[in-house]
């Protein structure tokens, strides 16, 4: 068996890929891979994490642990999909970001150290990012939230680096976040690791939340009329699509935090355009891309 990590990041997800994965249960155990309602698993890992200290499982923890969290007998891959793996928001920026990421991966693919692991995240623009973590920190003001990092310095290729140095026989897929809508069945694909034949059902929900009910319609109309032959041409369809009939509310970026100017946030934007094209240099990295 091999076991799937889905680590977020936050802010990216918002649990939308174990949900279309659940709608596709069964077609997906019928290729042998289980997809777990996170209910079952995400407190369980977490705990035995801790009470491991790190240290791998006896066969027997093992065991109960996965009595815990499969209900088919058998499974060739199981998907585990958090954004939590990492860390909690509140400690996702200090210094770096997710500074224990790569320790707290470790403890955790410890709970089954003789099945293979691979880890998947989406990463985010900085410039985006981070307004919408703040967001999440429950009335934490700026400077609370931050303590002193400075954001030029964040770079998403030192969380690679990391979870590499700790994980070093595990393989990574990343993606960037902002091209989800236009590679979102391939990263479905990535972390089930269903056939090419599965059509996943809802493969196209995440362009219901960026597009116009008329662009959507017309978009399957054409889908229908023009079945795409290949991924990179169904990639320029719903870019055309996404270009002309995208909510207006997707393409404005607020800036709303203190002494963030539009310097800064075009700044952080080539930055993190650099860092992506770094890490899709990195060994044991797969990055996928329009």
């Amino acid at each position: 068996m091999r076991i799937a990590y889905h680590l977020g990041v936050h802010c990216t997800d918002d649990d939308r890929l174990v949900r279309t994965l659940l709608r596709n249960a069964p077609a997906l155990i019928a290729e042998g891979i289980e997809v777990p309602d996170p209910v079952r698993y995400r407190a369980l890992i977490r705990d035995t994490a801790i009470q491991l200290k790190g240290q791998p499982a006896t066969l027997d923890t093992q065991a109960i642990v996965l009595d815990q969290i499969m209900t088919a007998d058998v499974a060739d891959r199981l998907i585990l999909s958090w954004e939590n793996f990492l860390s909690f928001p509140a400690w996702a920026v200090k210094g770096t970001f997710y500074r224990t990421g790569g320790e707290r991966m470790r403890a955790i693919s410890q709970i089954f150290p003789e099945i293979e692991a691979e880890f998947h995240l989406g990463l985010r623009n900085p410039a985006t990012y981070l307004p919408d973590l703040h967001r999440r920190q429950r009335g934490r003001d700026y400077k609370e939230f931050i303590e002193g990092t400075d954001v030029t310095d964040l770079r998403w290729s030192d969380l690679i680096l990391n979870l590499r140095d700790k994980n070093p026989e595990v393989p990574i897929v990343v993606w960037a976040d902002e091209d989800t809508p236009l590679i979102w069945p391939e990263v479905l694909q990535a972390v089930s690791g269903h056939s090419d034949g599965l059509v996943l059902e809802g493969e196209n929900d995440l362009l219901e939340t960026l597009m116009t009910e008329e662009g959507l319609s017309r978009l399957a109309a054409y889908l229908d009329t023009h079945p795409p032959q290949t991924i990179g041409q169904r990639r320029r369809i719903v870019s055309a699509f996404l270009d002309k009939f995208a909510k207006p509310d997707q393409l404005d970026v607020a800036i709303t935090l203190p002494d963030w100017t539009a310097d800064l946030v075009a700044r952080l934007t080539d930055q993190y355009e650099r860092d992506m094209a770094y890490i899709a240099t990195l060994p044991g990295v797969t990055c996928l891309q329009p």
